[in-house]
């Protein structure tokens, strides 16, 4: 049988922050706890599966090959999810968000999305630009303590400061989160005036944002550092969502931009020289040879879009239509006529001519 989306299994998009993922994991472990659904083979599969996909989206590493490879290239990696005993051990540290305990993985504080508008240029060369997000920060009142200056929160009296009260659950046991603290392992009698016991405070920063050429639309930069605060942990990471606006005259595909350029009976015929623009408000002369046909293409080398690497630029690719006038003057449709004749293909033609044509098809 083979294993779901992870990011099916939790109900998230593929763009989600950390904190969307931990959130959709957090309402599936409550809805399918083994302690909630006793003796429901299907709710425990659930939860397991759950788990599963949590412990490999939540890790950036782990995550980045799943995207890129899929189940296969997290094969020979990650804990075992053979048992229920086996889920508790390998995702301590989450359950320790979720029911007060704590875990040995580094975390950090709640990642932010930010969006920002660029132009098809702006995505091929590259660009710095700013972006503002309001952010939380460790309250400067508090220091992130949570309790009003000069005073300290009490220890709870029922699970003695853990934040979790433990029991047997068949062969292991069960931690859930204390009911009179809630978890925290305290008991906050006096709360912080400014930001009211949550230990944070919200704060507007503007952010440089080195936007490198060869981006593409829905591309998403990673700023280490720049995310909320959260608990006393670290700053999360904020992502910024490249949008990029449609070009005018160009479209993209990878690295290479495409056009078309219509030209006349005559161009096509004789030949001629045109003057063609280019990313960056640039022009260049290109050459039409005679007997040029509708779809045929001309590249300009080195003139696309930047590569992401930094490994030299697409080409220019522009596509040639040669255009039909809708309307002839009375000269024209007599030159017109002329060349037919010197062709020796009358405008007229009997249905007999037409399929003689078809035949060599």
């Amino acid at each position: 049988m083979s294993q779901r989306d992870y990011y099916e299994v939790l109900g998230v998009s593929r763009t989600a922050t950390d904190d969307e993922l931990k959130k959709a994991y957090r309402k599936l472990a409550m809805q399918f706890h083994p302690d909630k659904n006793p003796g429901d083979k299907q709710a425990e599969d659930n939860f397991k599966e759950a788990a599963e996909a949590y412990e490999v989206l939540q890790d950036s590493q782990k995550r980045q090959t799943y995207d890129q490879f899929g189940h296969e290239g997290l094969k020979g990696r990650g804990p075992s999810f053979s048992g229920m005993d086996d889920i508790f051990s390998s995702f301590g540290d989450i359950f320790g968000d979720f029911f007060g305990g704590g875990g040995g993985r580094a975390r950090t504080g709640a990642d932010l999305r930010a969006d920002v508008q660029i132009t098809f240029e702006e995505a091929a060369f590259g660009i710095e630009k700013e972006v503002e997000v309001r952010k939380p920060i460790t309250c400067k009142t508090c220091k992130g303590s949570c309790s009003k200056p000069g005073t300290t929160p009490e220890r709870c009296s029922m699970c003695g400061g853990s934040g979790q009260v433990v029991r047997a659950q068949g062969f292991f046991n069960l931690a859930t989160p204390c009911p009179q603290c809630e978890g925290q392992g305290q008991i906050l009698r006096y709360p912080c005036p400014d930001c009211r016991g949550e230990g944070l405070q919200l704060e507007n920063k503007k952010i440089q944002v080195n936007i490198p050429g060869g981006v593409d639309d829905g591309s998403r930069l990673r700023i280490r550092g720049e995310g909320g605060a959260q608990g006393g942990l670290p700053p999360g990471d904020l992502y910024v969502i490249v949008h990029v606006q449609q070009h005018e005259f160009f479209h993209r595909e990878d690295n290479d931009i495409y056009s078309r350029l219509l030209i006349t009976f005559s161009q096509a015929a004789l030949g001629t020289e045109i003057e063609v623009p280019q990313l960056g408000g640039e022009t260049k002369v290109i050459t039409i040879p005679a007997g040029t046909q509708t779809g045929q293409s001309h590249t300009i080398r080195g003139a696309g879009v930047n590569n992401l690497r930094g490994n030299g630029r697409g080409n220019q690719i522009i596509q040639f239509i040669v255009e039909t006038p809708k309307k002839l003057n009375k000269r024209q449709k007599e030159l017109f006529h002329e060349l037919a004749e010197i062709d020796g293909k009358p405008v007229k033609e009997t249905v007999k001519g037409f399929f003689q044509k078809l035949v060599g098809l």
